[in-house]
C-alpha cells in the first residue's frame, strides 16, 4: 500500500493509531502479530567446518584427490604428500576470505536505530528500535537514525539524509504535503522516511508504515539473501579444463594399458599400476597452488594501486569484465559540489551577487573542511574562504527567516552602507514572480519581459545540463522584525549554477573503458537531467544512446528492455531491485557485469553481479560486506587499472597452464614411445617429483609475475565462456610437447647406447633444461625481442635457480644415488643435454621473430603505399 499520496488523515486511519495519543498496549499487541517484529531476519551461516569442507567441491580438486590416493596406492607417497598439502593450504586460504566476507545482514542489523522515542496510550516514552510496531506515532529530530519506514505527519525544517539507500548523496528536505502520483521513485517521496535513514537537520512527526523485513532495508536484506554468486569466468574455465584433463586422462590410462599389456606382454597387474601412476604424473600438481599464488600475487598489485580485493577468484573476473555499471556520485564524480558557471547582468550586480553567496549562507569553515549544507559550502567555496570570513565580520546578520520547503527560499538582513539590506536566495520559478527591479551599472532599473525571458532561457539552459540553480535578491527593508510578507518587490542581482562535477580522470577511464571493448553504464539515484548532463560530459553518454528512470523501468517488460540494453547508457532514480534486473539481463546477454555502489541499496546488485565493487572511503559496510573489491579511493579509475591487471593475471595463468601442459604432455609422449618399443623406462618415480616441485613450479611462478603489456588495454574483452585449452593454446601444447619430446627421445638414445641408467639420466636432465628454457617460450605469444627478455627478472631468476639445482644434481657425486643418476655422467653428455634443450626455445624464437618482421615489413608497405 502506498502512503505518499494520501493525506495525513487518510493514513491515520489507514493505520488505526492516533495522532495525539499513539497506540494503546493491546493495538501494540496487535500490530506486532499482524506485522511481525522490527527486525532484519538473517540466514543461518554455514560453520566454519562445513565452508572449510566446501572448498573441496571443485572439479579440479576432485580430480586431484583421486590422483592423490591413487598415488598413495601405487606407492607414491610423495606425491601424495605434495598434493595433499596444496589443496589443504588452499582450502584454509578460501575459509579465512569466505569468513571475512559474509557479513552483509549483520550490517544491516548493526544500521538499525538502538532506540526510538515514541508516543503510546498518550505518553512519550523510549523503546528499543526492535519494538517498534506499525502505527506507532515516533518522534525524530537531527542526529537521530529513523527507526522504521513511516509517513511524516508533523515536519519542522526536517532534512533526512538516505544516500545508503537511494545513492543520491544531498539530504531530502521533508515535507508533510501529499503527493498526487501513483509510482514515485523512493528518492521522490519527499513525505516519507526510511528506516536506517540519518535526521540531518530538524525534526518531525512520523506514523510507522512497515517495520523488519517488510521496510525498504529489509526488502534489501531479502535480495542480499536471494541474489547468488555466479561462478567467476576463471572458476567455469577450470572446471571446463578440469573435465577435459580428466577425458586425456583416462585415455591415457586406457592406452598405456593397452601397449603394457598385450603389445609388451606385463602382468595384469602391473600394467594396470603402470598405466595409472603415468596418468598421476600427467596431472600438473602444482597448477591448484599456482593459480592461488598467481591471484594472491594479482592481489598485492591492486591493493597498492587503491582496489582492496576480498574474493581472490573476483581477481581474474575483471579481466573478461565486458559492462562497468557505475555510480555517478563520488565514483565518476567528485562529491563536491562545486559553482560551475555565475550569472548577473552587470558589474555591480556581480560584486553584490558574491556578497549575497557569503551572506544569504549557514556555511561554516572547520579544520580546512567546509560544513553545512553542499549546497551552500559550494557558494562560500567559490567566494574564497578569506573573503567569506571578511564579508561575514563586516556585515552582521540583523534579522533572518531560515529556509524552509514550503517556500523554496532563505533571507537574511545585514546593514550594508548604512541601509537595512534583505538578500534573498531561492528557486528561480518562486523568485522570479516576485522581482521587480534589475540591477545594472547604471542603477537599479525595471524589469522588462525581454528580461524574465532571459532568466527563463538561462534557468533551463543550466537546467538541461544538469546543474542546480539558486537565483539572487536583495532589496531594502525597515527597522521592523522581518516578514513573510516582506519576501517580494525584489531587486535581481544574479544567479548561480552549481554541480558535482566529473573527476579529473573520469574521461579518459571512460574512453580507456571503450577502447577496450568494455561499455560503461551510469547507474544513479539522481535526477535523469543531471546523471544524462555529467555521463555526456565524460563520454558515457552519446548521440542515439538512451537514459531511462525507474518509472520508466517499471513499465517495460524484460522482453523489451533487453531489446533496448545495449542503446540504454543511463539509468536515473532506480532501485535495488531495479539494478539486480540490469545485471541479471546483461548476463543472460554472456556479460560479464561489474557493479559499483556505497550504499545499502546496492548491496544486493553487488553480490549478484560478476564483480561488485564497493566504495571504500563513502561506502557503508553493507555495501562493502556484498562487493568483491572495495575502492580505497571511490575512483572509477581504479577499476579501469584493476581491469587491466584481471586481463593480465589471467593471461599469466594461462602462460602457465600451457608451460606446465606442454612439458607434461612431452613427458608421456616420451614414456608412450619407449614403452610402445618396450624399452627401460625414461623417468624414475623421484625423477618425476624433482620435475614436478623444482622445475615445474618456479618457472610457472615466474610466468604469474610477468608485467602488463601496454597494449592490453587495446584488446577486446576475451568471451566468459572460453575454454583456457582454446584452439591457440592447443596448438602451443602440441606444438612444443613434440618438439620437446622428440629431444628427449634423442639424449635418452644417445644415452641408451651407452646404458639404461645413462639413458634415465640423459632423458631426464633434457626434459628438465628443455622445459626451463620453455619458460621463456610461454611468456608471451611475441618473441623476446619484442617483449625484451629482461622485462621479467623473476622468470631469469627461475631459469638460474633451476640450472643450479640441475647441476647439482647432475655433478655433485654424493647425490646421484638419491636422484638416479648414472654415475659415468660427464661434462660432454652435459654439452649434449644443453644442445637438444636449446632446440626448441630456438626453433620458436626464430620463427616467432619472423613472423614479426614479416608484419613489420607489410604494415610498413602498406603505410607508405
Amino acid at each position: 500500500m502506498s502512503y505518499f499520496n494520501q493525506e495525513v488523515s487518510q493514513v491515520i486511519g489507514a493505520l488505526n493509531t492516533d495522532k495525539d495519543n499513539g497506540l494503546t498496549s493491546s493495538k501494540v499487541t496487535e500490530s506486532r502479530e499482524e506485522h511481525g517484529c522490527n527486525v532484519i531476519a538473517e540466514e543461518k551461516r554455514k560453520s566454519i567446518i562445513r565452508v572449510f569442507f566446501e572448498q573441496f567441491a571443485d572439479l579440479m580438486v576432485i580430480v586431484l584427490l583421486i590422483a592423490s590416493i591413487v598415488s598413495a596406492c601405487t606407492g607414491n607417497l610423495d606425491s601424495t604428500i605434495v598434493i595433499v598439502v596444496v589443496l589443504i593450504m588452499n582450502a584454509i586460504l578460501g575459509t579465512v576470505q569466505h569468513a571475512k566476507a559474509q557479513k552483509s545482514l549483520a550490517s544491516l542489523k548493526a544500521m538499525s536505530s538502538p532506540h526510538a522515542r515514541v508516543i503510546r496510550d498518550g505518553k512519550q516514552i523510549e523503546i528499543p528500535a526492535s519494538e517498534v510496531v506499525v502505527g506507532d506515532i515516533v518522534l525524530i529530530e537531527a542526529g537521530n537514525v529513523v527507526p522504521a519506514d513511516g509517513r511524516i505527519l508533523e515536519s519542522a525544517s526536517l532534512q533526512v539524509n538516505e544516500s545508503a539507500l537511494t545513492g543520491e548523496s544531498l539530504n531530502v528536505l521533508k515535507s508533510t504535503e501529499k503527493i498526487d502520483k501513483t509510482e514515485l521513485p523512493l528518492g521522490d517521496r519527499l513525505n516519507m522516511v526510511y528506516s536506517g535513514s540519518n535526521v540531518s537537520n530538524g525534526r518531525g512527526v512520523i506514523a510507522v508504515t512497515s517495520v523488519g523485513m517488510n521496510t525498504e532495508i529489509g526488502k534489501i536484506a531479502s535480495l542480499i539473501q536471494n541474489a547468488k554468486k555466479k561462478k567467476t569466468p576463471l572458476q567455469a574455465s577450470l572446471d571446463q579444463f578440469s573435465k577435459i584433463l580428466s577425458v586425456i586422462i583416462l585415455g591415457i590410462c586406457v592406452v598405456v594399458f593397452f601397449l603394457t599389456k598385450f603389445v609388451n606382454g606385463q602382468e595384469l597387474n602391473d600394467s594396470l599400476m603402470f598405466a595409472i601412476a603415468l596418468a598421476v604424473a600427467a596431472i600438473p600438481e602444482a597448477l591448484s597452488s599456482i593459480i592461488t599464488i598467481s591471484l594472491a600475487i594479482g592481489t598485492q598489485k591492486m591493493s597498492k594501486q587503491k582496489a582492496i580485493i576480498k574474493d581472490l577468484k573476483a581477481v581474474e573476473g575483471l579481466g573478461c569484465v565486458s559492462i562497468i555499471c557505475s555510480d555517478k556520485t563520488g565514483t565518476l564524480t567528485q562529491n563536491k559540489m562545486t559553482v560551475r558557471e555565475i550569472s548577473y547582468p552587470s558589474e555591480q550586480a556581480k560584486d553584490e551577487l558574491l556578497r549575497a553567496m557569503a551572506l544569504c549562507n549557514d556555511s561554516a569553515k572547520s579544520d580546512e573542511v567546509w560544513l553545512g549544507d553542499p549546497t551552500e559550502t559550494a557558494l562560500s567555496s567559490y567566494v574564497g574562504e578569506e573573503e567569506y570570513l571578511r564579508v561575514r565580520k563586516e556585515f552582521n546578520r540583523l534579522d533572518e527567516i531560515p529556509f524552509d520547503s514550503d517556500r523554496k527560499l532563505m533571507t537574511t538582513v545585514h546593514e550594508i552602507d548604512g541601509v537595512r539590506t534583505a538578500y534573498t536566495k531561492g528557486a528561480i520559478d518562486v523568485l522570479l514572480p516576485r522581482i521587480n527591479y534589475v540591477l545594472t551599472d547604471d542603477g537599479v532599473r525595471p524589469i522588462t519581459e525581454e528580461d524574465r525571458k532571459e532568466l527563463v532561457e538561462k534557468n533551463l539552459h543550466f537546467s538541461e545540463n544538469g546543474m542546480r540553480i539558486l537565483a539572487f535578491v536583495k532589496k531594502t527593508v525597515s527597522d521592523k522584525d522581518l516578514t513573510l510578507a516582506d519576501e517580494c518587490d525584489y531587486v535581481y542581482i544574479g544567479m548561480v549554477a552549481s554541480t558535482d562535477p566529473p573527476r579529473e580522470e573520469s574521461k579518459q577511464a571512460v574512453a580507456e573503458c571503450i577502447s577496450a571493448g568494455i561499455k560503461p553504464i551510469m547507474i544513479t539515484g539522481d535526477h535523469k537531467l543531471t546523471a544524462v548532463a555529467i555521463a555526456r560530459e565524460i563520454g558515457i553518454f552519446k548521440d542515439g544512446d538512451e537514459s531511462v528512470d525507474g518509472v520508466e523501468l517499471d513499465a517495460l517488460s524484460d522482453e523489451e528492455l533487453s531489446a533496448r540494453l545495449e542503446k540504454i547508457s543511463v539509468y536515473a532514480r532506480v532501485s535495488p531491485a531495479h539494478k539486480i534486473r540490469i545485471v541479471e539481463l546483461w548476463q543472460k546477454k554472456g556479460k560479464v557485469v561489474a557493479m559499483t555502489g556505497d550504499g545499502v541499496n546496492d548491496a544486493p546488485a553487488l553480490k549478484k553481479a560478476d564483480v561488485g565493487v564497493a566504495m571504500g572511503i563513502t561506502g557503508t559496510e553493507v555495501s562493502k560486506d556484498a562487493a568483491s573489491m572495495i575502492l580505497a579511493d571511490d575512483n572509477f579509475a581504479t577499476i579501469v587499472k584493476a581491469v587491466a591487471n584481471g586481463r593480465n593475471i589471467y593471461g599469466n595463468i594461462k602462460n602457465a597452464i600451457k608451460f606446465l601442459l606442454a612439458g607434461n604432455a612431452a613427458a608421456i609422449i616420451v614414456v608412450l614411445i619407449t614403452t610402445f618399443f618396450n624399452l627401460p623406462l625414461p623417468f624414475s618415480p623421484v625423477h618425476l617429483l624433482f620435475i614436478n616441485l623444482l622445475t615445474d613450479s618456479l618457472p610457472a611462478l615466474a610466468l604469474c609475475m610477468e608485467p602488463i603489456n601496454k597494449d592490453i588495454m587495446k584488446e577486446k574483452p576475451r568471451p566468459s565462456k572460453e575454454s583456457i585449452l582454446n584452439k591457440e593454446t592447443s596448438v602451443y601444447i602440441l606444438a612444443h610437447s613434440i618438439m620437446i619430446s622428440a629431444c628427449v627421445m634423442g639424449a635418452f638414445i644417445i644415452g641408451y647406447n651407452i646404458s639404461a641408467g645413462m639413458a634415465s639420466t640423459m632423458a631426464f636432465a633434457t626434459l628438465c633444461l628443455a622445459r626451463l628454457f620453455e619458460g621463456f617460450d610461454s611468456r608471451s605469444r611475441f618473441s623476446l625481442f619484442k617483449i625484451k627478455f629482461t622485462t621479467n627478472v623473476y622468470s631469469i631468476g627461475a631459469c638460474v635457480i633451476g640450472l643450479l639445482l640441475l647441476s647439482a644434481v647432475l655433478f655433485i657425486t654424493p647425490i646421484h644415488a638419491i636422484m638416479d643418476i648414472d654415475t659415468a655422467f660427464t661434462a660432454m653428455h652435459g654439452l649434449q643435454i644443453l644442445g637438444l634443450s636449446l632446440i626448441p626455445f630456438v626453433v620458436t624464437q626464430i620463427s616467432r621473430g619472423i613472423i614479426e618482421l614479416v608484419k613489420k615489413i607489410k604494415a610498413r608497405s602498406k603505410s607508405n603505399g
